[in-house]
């Protein structure tokens, strides 16, 4: 992992160098929450950390909160602006951006990434409004500037729990539905950027709703990356379709992971559940890890 994650951050150097000599490039750690229908976030503001934890708390280099609702009464595509609010403020001119992001923020991201990511964006200052916009250079650029993007629990795939009616019908949770999360954009296209996922398997007793190994909230088949919909888990386990692969690779039984996605942590130790419990607790536990580690 180091010497991938390494050999990245010094590409990424180069290229900042390139593109400007003016003004000095800056890294940012952005963290983009999941669904969050119990709170109301600070939309557009980039230092309120409830979901996450102590704001004390390492997270990598210079890191901002991305609140961008996640309520249960506001599709993905209502509050993307957010997103992407954010990604132009931190991830544009000579700036860098590493992302983590947990549950339907990976449907945020990949959203904005297949939808907007290719798309030409103003260069902006990195000193956001209480909208969480942020003021134009007059420079612009096709796309953002991001090194790697960690996913833990990621929900690109849906949630059975969603499907089963579990949670009540609303726009998000609608969105979180298996076939029209997989439906919702493009998730091949990540505009090149490697999505390195993080799988937890800890379950709970209501597992039987959801396919293979679990969270307790998103199943392999989704917080794996896998393109099609099925039950996957650990090496050895019994009564699944196959076998979730770790790094990029097609699943045991030949399911394909979406482009550049790899799976970097699988939890063979069934040890993380889904929920940080505002203590930066679960899965994202594990992803707070590596980027103290490698968001640099």
């Amino acid at each position: 992992m180091m010497m991938r994650r390494l050999s990245m951050i010094l590409l990424a150097g180069v290229v900042v160098a390139a593109v400007s000599s003016e003004a000095s490039a800056t890294n940012y750690s952005l963290w983009i929450h999941g669904r969050s229908p119990s709170f109301t976030t600070a939309k557009g503001n980039y230092t309120s950390w409830p979901y996450w934890g102590s704001s004390a708390t390492a997270g990598g280099v210079n890191k901002k909160a991305v609140n961008w609702g996640g309520e249960d009464a506001t599709s993905i595509s209502g509050n993307n602006a957010y997103i992407t609010r954010a990604l132009d403020c931190y991830c544009t001119g000579a700036n860098w951006c590493y992302i983590a992001v947990h549950s339907a923020g990976d449907l945020a991201l990949g959203y904005a990434l297949a939808n907007s990511g290719g798309s030409t964006r103003s260069v902006r200052n990195a000193s956001p409004a209480s909208d969480g916009t942020c003021g134009t250079t007059g420079a612009t650029q096709v796309g953002w500037n991001i090194k790697w993007v960690d996913i833990g629990g990621g929900a690109g795939g849906g949630s059975d729990l969603a499907d089963a009616a579990i949670w009540s019908s609303s726009p998000l949770v609608n969105n979180l539905k298996t076939t029209a999360a997989r439906a919702l954009y493009d998730h091949n296209q990540t505009r090149s950027k490697i999505l390195y996922m993080f799988a937890a398997a800890k379950g709970t007793a209501y597992s039987g709703i959801l396919p293979g190994q679990d969270d307790e909230v998103i199943a392999y088949h989704s917080s794996g990356g896998v393109a099609s919909w099925g039950s996957f888990c650990n090496p050895g386990d019994l009564f699944c379709d196959g076998t979730l692969t770790t790094g990029s690779g097609a699943t045991s039984n030949g399911k394909a992971k979406w482009t550049n996605h790899t799976v970097d942590f699988r939890d063979d130790g069934e040890a993380y559940n889904h929920f940080t419990n505002g203590t930066w607790s679960g899965i994202m536990s594990v992803v707070r890890l590596d980027m103290v580690a490698y968001a640099l």
